[in-house]
């Protein structure tokens, strides 16, 4: 414990550990497949770790786990298939980099728990309303302010997968070129936002640390969610998500 504390940014609680450990594998699924759990490791870490400083511990972690997601999603999708929304997404990445830089921990706190109520509702409403979101996808502009919202979100909060979700359903791929495409689009972005992040401080040596310490959760994630989705209806589990985000960012927000 006095390791953990003096090297990492990890604090001496086990209560917080376990939390810790449930975010890192929260991301190791959500790359597996089960989606939600994104956004409860967003929250969770938030609390932990602080919401500012949280989103540079988060980062390079998702990094190792995009990297094991393109792996096994190599053979679907292309590169090409990214490029049309890249710009508006990068553009959108450092106007969250301005954002970012001018929140205090307090501010980022309340801005990433509406970030996170905003998303839960934008999903809720994608999934009962999914054919009109596809016919919004006609109008012109579609590509750049999804990609925009993409990339200010995933900067601020690194909780993106929503509105990536909502734009690769107007391409209507194939599953395995949707995971594909999905797993290279957020491969390039969150190695593009590192300078960003280490500019503004919240990647640091002790973070790196506090990654490697919980990097064995973001693997186990990955089997656990693999676990799940064959044996748990994936709808079950994605309500029962729903409602524990939903009660963690309305905790975050409450401070």
């Amino acid at each position: 414990m006095p390791w953990l504390t003096e090297h990492t940014l990890l604090p001496a609680d086990t209560w917080m550990l376990v939390l810790a450990t449930l975010g890192a594998m929260c991301i190791g699924m959500s790359k597996a497949g089960l989606s939600g759990t994104s956004t409860l490791n967003v929250v969770l870490m938030a609390k932990i770790f602080g919401a500012k400083e949280s989103v540079g511990v988060i980062l390079p972690m998702l990094i190792a786990a995009d990297f094991m997601g393109y792996f096994l999603n190599r053979k679907g999708g292309t590169w090409r298939r990214i490029l049309p929304i890249l710009p508006p997404a990068i553009v959108g990445v450092v106007v969250g980099w301005v954002l970012l830089g001018k929140f205090d921990n307090a501010m980022a706190r309340i801005v990433i728990g509406w970030i996170i109520i905003a998303l839960l509702i934008f999903n809720w409403v994608l999934n009962k309303r999914r054919q009109d979101f596809i016919a919004l996808t006609e109008h012109q502009g579609f590509t750049w302010t999804m990609g925009f919202l993409a990339g200010v979100v995933t900067m601020l909060a690194n909780a993106a997968g929503p509105v990536m979700t909502v734009y690769l359903l107007a391409q209507h791929l194939e599953k395995k070129e949707h995971l594909g495409v999905f797993s290279r689009y957020f491969l390039f972005v969150n190695l593009f936002k590192v300078p960003f992040s280490t500019d503004l401080g919240i990647i640091n040596s002790k973070s790196l640390m506090t990654n490697l310490t919980l990097m064995p959760g973001v693997v186990l994630g990955v089997f656990l969610g693999w676990w799940i989705l064959k044996r748990l209806p994936q709808q079950l589990f994605e309500n029962v998500l729903f409602w524990l985000t939903a009660f963690a960012a309305v905790w975050l927000i409450r401070g």
